[in-house]
């Protein structure tokens, strides 16, 4: 049996929820495209990011540790790809298009810098004047215009609904404009979902990349109430982490958070009466989240981590450096333009020099960055 376009359609209509959004109910894309005879309009929204140079750009951008420090830890891409399976796991248990989700999953962090929040922080400084820096935004200017794949549009075309979740993607360190996308409305529940698995995959994965490095130790989390619920749910009682009982742990949290989010999700649509995808754009607070209980506990996780190893003496020196690294950049190529490679001094009279800079300086990953500077400022390398 082959499974058309239609066929995938009418297994969604039969499948998902009420409140889950069909791909045959999307409002389109921006410019006439044709569609798959054998994907959903979401699949191929999917496929187009998995194909983009800004995707495979994120095997080598940092998450916390730089890509150099070791091949244990998490960069940009595993990150996104784990935010994707938890996304498609959300939604699979709360009848919400996993389609959907996955691909705004998958495009949520394309706009970022190399060396992560750091790189982010140093954009947006340096582009005070310009218009700021902030990744959701040049996640989605790199979806809608930066991205050059096709004869008829500048792009990848995305539907409506994979563009409105990319510009509301929310979490308490990212606050999105979506002044083009029916500001007055909420995300969507995939959107929401997105937003959630994002928070829940760092939480997990930063805590076990903590531990793997030796910042963190068992001792240190002693007292914290997840982390007494999570040895107790393994029966771990000893003080030395052995490398499968840390992936015990974070299975089990992981396990934990997505259990708990589902149940309260679905609690929260329930007692919204929430019957299609705009009723729950309309309310006034996101239904996808943890419990009250659990969203206690994460925030004591999150501050925890905040506090030890994100602002750990090796974090902050490689931080330190790197918006130092990107500044110098910056500055260098703002005094003498003629420095930046050929495609790029031609965009200079369209976008300004300042935003070509910047679209260059975001689109570099760890190791291009610090191979442009070496050029720049070491005497002894080749430019």
């Amino acid at each position: 049996m082959i499974h058309t376009r239609e066929m995938l359609e009418n297994f969604e209509e039969n499948s998902l929820a009420s409140y889950g959004m069909k791909s045959k109910d999307s409002k389109g894309r921006k410019y006439p495209d044709h569609e798959p005879d054998y994907r959903t309009s979401f699949q191929r929204d999917r496929d187009r990011i998995l194909h983009t140079t800004a995707f495979r750009r994120l095997e080598y951008k940092t998450q916390v540790f730089i890509n150099y420090e070791g091949d244990y830890f998490r960069t940009r891409l595993t990150h996104t790809l784990e935010v994707a399976q938890i996304g498609r796991t959300l939604a699979r248990a709360l009848g919400a298009n996993e389609d959907l989700v996955e691909a705004i999953c998958l495009a949520h962090d394309l706009g970022h810098p190399p060396f992560g929040h750091s790189g982010e922080v140093a954009l947006h400084r340096l582009m005070k004047e310009y218009g700021g820096f902030d990744h959701n935004k040049q996640s989605y200017r790199i979806v809608t215009k930066l991205e050059e794949r096709y004869p008829n549009f500048l792009g990848l075309n995305l539907t409506w609904e994979v563009r409105e979740g990319i510009v509301k993607h929310e979490t308490e360190y990212d606050v999105s404009d979506a002044s083009e996308y029916n500001p007055d409305l909420r995300g969507q529940l995939e959107a929401q979902i997105a937003n959630v698995a994002d928070e829940l995959a760092y939480t997990a994965h930063d805590l076990d990349d903590g531990l793997r490095s030796g910042m963190i130790s068992p001792d240190m989390l002693a007292g914290i109430e997840i982390w007494e619920i999570l040895r107790e749910g393994i029966q771990w009682k000893d003080h030395q982490l052995s490398e499968v009982n840390r992936h015990r742990l974070i299975r089990h949290l992981i396990g934990l958070l997505v259990t708990d989010v589902v149940q309260a999700t679905s609690d929260k649509i329930k007692n919204a009466k929430a019957k299609s995808s705009e009723d729950i754009q309309k309310l006034d607070y996101n239904v996808a989240g943890y419990s009250t209980e659990m969203h206690r506990r994460n925030r004591e996780m999150k501050d925890f981590l905040y506090n030890k190893l994100y602002r750990h003496y090796r974090v902050v020196r490689m931080q330190v450096k790197a918006e130092q690294t990107l500044t110098n950049l910056f500055q260098a190529l703002q005094a003498e333009p003629s420095m930046l490679d050929d495609q790029f001094q031609a965009l200079i009279e369209e976008r300004g020099l300042e935003r070509t800079i910047c679209d260059y300086i975001a689109g570099m990953t760890d190791r291009y960055a610090i191979q442009i500077y070496k050029k720049l400022f070491d005497p002894l390398t080749l430019p």
